[in-house]
């Protein structure tokens, strides 16, 4: 188990302490799958729906190899549930790659480049902290990399960075990836099990939660 897993383990195992019975329900667990977040976190969803977020690195080979069953999984998030994605920010090398992230959002490249973006880092060795060499990337993808790059320091970028950055400390989050549930629960874990255990959580809130 890597640092930042052992450091989140201790976290959820001091969270277990005083955690709610219903939070225990079925096959996983509050304090030993799952971190209960006190207080819970302000949910940005539209329409009441329960809110699942992903915080990710770029640069994180973990978040890369995510990827594709996250994506399989998200072909089935229920109706009544709505998914986003936060890049984590712990220092400015993770900053820029979440600049990144809102610029290519920004410009309407997000869903063409984020993959591609994922396979150029892991697969072949792509340095974002490079701008020459991932402005040729970006040229490559089609992409203006001159307004790209642009993007990523204008101010309402760098403005979503910022609250990039205060929510991965409001959520406690300590490696990537995590996932949350409805500002309320923190998982991180194996793919398998993180989905599997964010299932758990999306019935578990939606019993909470006042009928419509």
């Amino acid at each position: 188990m890597n640092p930042t897993r052992r450091r989140l383990s201790a976290a959820i195992a001091l969270a277990a302490i005083g955690a709610p019975r219903f939070a225990r329900a079925q096959g996983f667990a509050a304090g030993r799958d799952y971190l209960v977040l006190n207080p819970e976190q302000p949910v940005e969803a539209a329409g009441g729906k329960i809110e699942v977020i992903e915080f990710f690195w770029y640069g994180c080979i973990h978040c890369y190899n995510l990827e594709p069953p996250l994506e399989a999984w998200l072909k089935r998030l229920p109706a009544d549930a709505q998914f986003r994605r936060i890049p984590a920010v712990f220092n400015a090398r993770w900053g820029l790659d979440a600049s990144i992230f809102y610029a290519l959002e920004a410009l309407g490249l997000l869903e063409k480049l984020h993959w591609p973006l994922f396979q150029a880092i892991h697969r072949d060795r792509l340095k974002t902290d490079n701008l020459e060499a991932f402005g040729q990337w970006l040229g490559k993808q089609g992409a203006d990399a001159k307004k790209v790059i642009e993007a990523t320091r204008s101010f309402g970028v760098q403005s979503r960075v910022k609250r990039a950055t205060q929510m991965t400390v409001a959520y406690r989050v300590e490696g990537t990836p995590s996932m949350a549930v409805h500002g309320r629960y923190l998982v991180s874990d194996t793919a398998e099990r993180m989905l599997a255990i964010i299932d758990q959580l999306i019935a578990q809130t939606r019993k909470s939660l006042p009928r419509k």
